[in-house]
């Protein structure tokens, strides 16, 4: 994925640059609002300070918005409400205060990015049918329903939303804060452990068509039993893929 990212503060930038670096982002840095309307070279998503040195952020957020619909992301140290509110009333996707921390702002741009773009149906599924993920078990996003051995599994709203989150890239691992600003809410402000609580439903309910590996510190991360055999994972400790992560 490309990125734009529009930030005049050295140290900033640089951090942003090697964080999404290692998560796997192509990183374009430009410093100013002039050179961010005159970049030619194509890109996915902006990350856009509004403390620029030649012009206001919002100006430059506005003018990109008329162009077109790539997502944009305000990053600043503004914290009035007022900002926010005028950056996502004149077209910005969503709104970062500083200071943030790296993991917080690419759980941000996937989110923009799922809003944005429809989502490619898994490889053989019939196109607006289920989506069918190793042998016994089948998502049906537009009916909102799940199948094992094609019988009818009973999740609760949150538990399938998890699932459909966590299937769109089976064995990728998934950051506690990615999956909580996707399942539950960007602003979120209660414990996590509702999330060790979903993910110990699924395992039970899905046992031996997926597997959730916790990774102690970061997330988890689901794959898709390929044989139809067991799920070693059980309703043990998500830490060691056996019981509830406190992490």
């Amino acid at each position: 994925m490309r990125v734009l990212l529009v930030e005049d503060d050295e140290p900033v930038a640089e951090s942003l640059r090697r964080g999404l670096k290692r998560y796997g982002f192509e990183v374009e840095w430009v410093t100013t609002g002039r050179a961010a309307l005159d970049h030619a070279s194509p890109y996915d998503v902006v990350l856009l300070d509004l403390g620029l040195p030649d012009t206001d952020g919002l100006d430059v957020c506005k003018t990109l918005r008329e162009r077109g619909d790539v997502p944009i992301i305000v990053i600043s140290a503004r914290s009035d409400e007022t900002d926010r509110v005028v950056g996502l009333e004149i077209g910005a996707d969503d709104y970062v205060s500083k200071p943030f921390g790296v993991r917080e702002v690419i759980a941000r741009i996937r989110a923009v990015m799922r809003r944005a773009q429809p989502r490619t149906p898994a490889a053989g599924a019939p196109e607006n049918g289920p989506d069918r993920y190793g042998p016994r078990l089948t998502v049906d996003r537009k009916a909102a329903r799940v199948r094992l051995d094609g019988e009818e599994v009973a999740l609760a709203p949150k538990e399938y939303d998890l699932l459909a989150f966590l299937t769109e890239e089976p064995g990728a691992l998934m950051s506690r804060e990615q999956i909580m600003e996707a399942v539950w809410d960007a602003n979120w402000f209660g414990p996590t452990k509702t999330l060790d609580v979903h993910v110990a439903a699924l395992r039970r309910k899905l046992a031996g068509a997926i597997t959730i590996e916790a990774v102690r510190g970061v997330g988890f991360r689901l794959e898709i039993v390929k044989d139809g055999g067991g799920d070693k994972d059980g309703d043990g400790d998500p830490s060691t893929g056996t019981g509830s992560d406190a992490s």
